[in-house]
């Protein structure tokens, strides 16, 4: 696929520029490649280009991709909104899911992933924005989800989730990023849990989630180009 390995070395320089202006130790930034929409081939191109972890938004389609790249050791990472009855799926096959935003779908992946596989990480989405369209936790009831997550056996609470609004506005941007920050450091508090993943940033404002901490952005347009429909 010509352009993806471009892309991608454009995409890893904007993180290692952004984290050098911003103070933040080299590799501290982490790049999650979406690739919704997107065939195997794409996903191939980009592993070939030295990508490991890619997100999918579609639970079947994810699936049906998995099957095709069995070959690969990619960490495949879930980071749409997830349905009651697709739970098992994501349970089975997925490393990491970042849209965990109630109690019912944490509860569903811990009773459904597999013993032989390593505990399933999860990241609470909140909801920083106030969006009524949009999901997530509201940051008032984060505590009480953060910590009945934590104490369910085969997932592990690894951090937290946020797509803010969009918006031209950076100093907006930087702080509903910040308040991510702030909302982790206080579960960090009241947990004892490190909750070391930040997953904060996309292709347009990166620069300013790895300013306030991000330890993974989640990219797809600046890596394989235009979305394509989803069929």
């Amino acid at each position: 696929m010509p352009g993806i390995a471009e892309n991608l070395k454009a995409v890893c320089a904007r993180i290692d520029a952004a984290g050098r202006k911003y103070g933040r130790l080299a590799g501290s930034t982490g790049l999650l490649a979406v690739s919704k929409t997107w065939p195997a081939a794409s996903v191939r191109a980009a592993f070939a280009a030295g990508q490991r972890a890619f997100g999918e938004n579609y639970v079947q389609e994810a699936v049906d991709k998995m099957a095709e790249l069995r070959d690969l050791p990619i960490e495949w990472h879930f980071i749409g909104p997830l349905q009651s009855n697709k739970t098992r799926l994501v349970a089975e096959n997925f490393a990491w899911v970042h849209s965990v935003d109630r109690l019912k779908i944490a509860q569903r992946l811990s009773e459904q992933r597999p013993e032989a596989l390593p505990s399933l990480k999860l990241c609470l989405q909140v909801n920083v924005s106030g969006e009524t369209s949009k999901s997530g936790v509201a940051p008032a009831e984060l505590a009480a989800l953060a910590a009945a997550v934590a104490a369910l056996p085969g997932v592990e609470l690894a951090g937290l989730m946020a797509i803010p609004e969009p918006s031209e506005d950076e100093v907006l941007l930087r702080s509903r990023f910040r308040q991510l920050v702030g909302l982790r450091d206080s579960l960090r508090e009241q947990l004892g849990l490190p909750l070391e993943t930040l997953s904060m940033g996309m292709s347009d404002d990166l620069e300013l989630a790895i300013a306030e901490g991000s330890t993974l952005v989640r990219v797809g347009s600046a890596i394989f180009g235009t979305r394509q429909k989803n069929q």
